[in-house]
């Protein structure tokens, strides 16, 4: 914990005194996401005494996906804590097929939220850390409500991104694209407290995240760039060692703290038609974000994530995200060059 008492409210009343133009929407709109994620970890946190949040809630989402109970109990939080205060024209979510428009009897604002509710949600019977991931966009489209135009944009518009990992901690990351900043959720106070300033992810790491199961199916360069970080060589710090989660949100938190890289490469068991699991608007996007304003990469091997413009809300790409040593090496192998 830094020395002085931070709370993230008044974090971001500093993060606005950098903009002289602000009219405190946006800092009002991140004090009501915030509720959202305080209410999302008291009903994690008891998961294991409630049964009625644990399992399956007998449903699959857009993407094809078994619906957890806490996804629904996630998305509809969020919805109900967003939907009324006049700061959206539109929101979209992993769990949702479809823009989800806000409802008439409410005003609309200037902003498009993006989110993923409950990352990980899989594993929350086994009680691994799962988490929220979210992104915010200026709106784009002039109708009185918010379209898909609003929500399909390049990473690179993002206002401000961030995620909650709900863990043995609930710790808040976010950007406005200022440098990022990590809080800590005091129990006791019911506030995020900085404990984490200025996040600067280390140039290079010893630690790759990546499902090996899947190894027979990564592209070549995939395959001999984990084979080379694996190699006993102690003057280029390797070998690496395999942490892996399952969590995306938990595996690039750790990344980011502790350097080295996360990967999820496509599925290439059709070489003609390689699948991607990570959805590019909810997971990649504003997870790039993050790790870029804190010095590190992400990329799908030859592209910038942050360049690229989704053509559906629930498009996937492959990725690869971390200390940029550690991800200008993995482009190099996948190219072909290494």
């Amino acid at each position: 914990m830094s020395g002085k008492i931070v709370t993230l409210q008044r974090h971001i009343m500093e993060q606005q005194t950098l903009h002289p133009e602000a009219s405190g929407r946006f800092t009002r709109l991140l004090w009501d996401l915030t509720l959202a994620f305080k209410l999302i970890a008291r009903e994690v946190n008891k998961a294991g005494l409630v049964s009625e949040i644990l399992g399956a809630a007998g449903t699959h989402n857009v993407s094809g996906d078994t619906v957890m109970k806490l996804d629904q109990y996630a998305q509809d939080r969020i919805f109900k804590a967003m939907d009324h205060g006049g700061h959206l024209c539109v929101m979209a979510s992993e769990e949702v097929e479809d823009i989800i428009p806000i409802p008439d009897q409410f005003p609309l604002g200037h902003y498009v939220l993006l989110f993923d509710p409950l990352d990980g949600s899989s594993n929350i019977d086994a009680n691994v850390s799962v988490g929220t991931i979210w992104s915010i966009y200026h709106r784009k489209s002039r109708g009185r409500q918010g379209s898909l135009e609003d929500c399909l944009r390049h990473g690179y518009e993002q206002v401000a991104a961030g995620y909650v990992v709900y863990g043995s901690s609930v710790m808040l990351v976010y950007t406005t694209g200022h440098g990022v900043a990590g809080f800590t959720l005091d129990p006791s106070l019911g506030e995020f407290l900085l404990s984490h300033p200025a996040i600067r992810i280390p140039a290079r790491g010893k630690i790759y995240s990546i499902n090996e199961g899947n190894a027979l199916f990564w592209d070549a360069g995939t395959q001999k760039y984990i084979q080379y970080i694996k190699q006993r060589d102690e003057a280029t710090n390797r070998p690496y060692s395999l942490r892996y989660i399952g969590s995306m949100v938990a595996d690039v938190h750790r990344t980011l703290l502790y350097g080295g890289i996360f990967l999820y490469p496509a599925d290439c068991k059709d070489p003609q038609k390689p699948k991607a699991k990570l959805r590019l608007t909810y997971e990649a996007h504003p997870m790039s974000m993050i790790v870029e304003q804190a010095g590190g990469r992400a990329t799908t091997g030859d592209m910038r994530i942050l360049n690229l413009e989704p053509k559906s809300l629930h498009e996937r790409v492959p990725l690869a995200i971390g200390s940029p040593e550690d991800v200008g090496m993995y482009e190099e192998f996948f190219s072909g060059k290494r």
